[in-house]
């Protein structure tokens, strides 16, 4: 499940498609995510990417990549939820980073559940 303010300049783009990729970027990919909260045009461009089986760009040193066939989009308020299924998945030995209260931090050290 993946959901997607509708006022963001990606929506239409992921509305009418019927794969999207889902990046799980690691702890030494902050270039990424400066990359993707900037205004600039084509994202894409500045960053390492290779396209999955079913077309959607698969992030170069992430902890983890999942390409998925949308199902189903569902209006929720403000949001579309996309559901989605698995079609691709792939994962690296990278710590996965974690965003939490504005913070970042490395999943590969956070204490252990239960």
């Amino acid at each position: 499940m993946v959901c997607v303010q509708r006022t963001s300049s990606t929506h239409d783009c992921l509305f009418r498609a019927d794969h999207l990729a889902i990046n799980i970027l690691s702890t030494d990919q902050l270039d990424v995510v400066s990359t993707f909260a900037s205004k600039a045009a084509d994202k894409f461009a500045e960053v390492e990417w290779e396209s999955g089986p079913f077309g959607s760009p698969l992030i170069a040193r992430s902890s983890a990549q999942m390409e998925v066939e949308i199902r189903e989009r569902l209006q929720a308020s403000t949001h579309t939820v996309f559901i989605c299924r698995v079609v691709h998945a792939a994962v690296a030995e990278h710590h996965p980073m974690v965003y939490s209260a504005g913070k970042f931090f490395d999943g590969g050290a956070l204490a252990p559940l239960g």
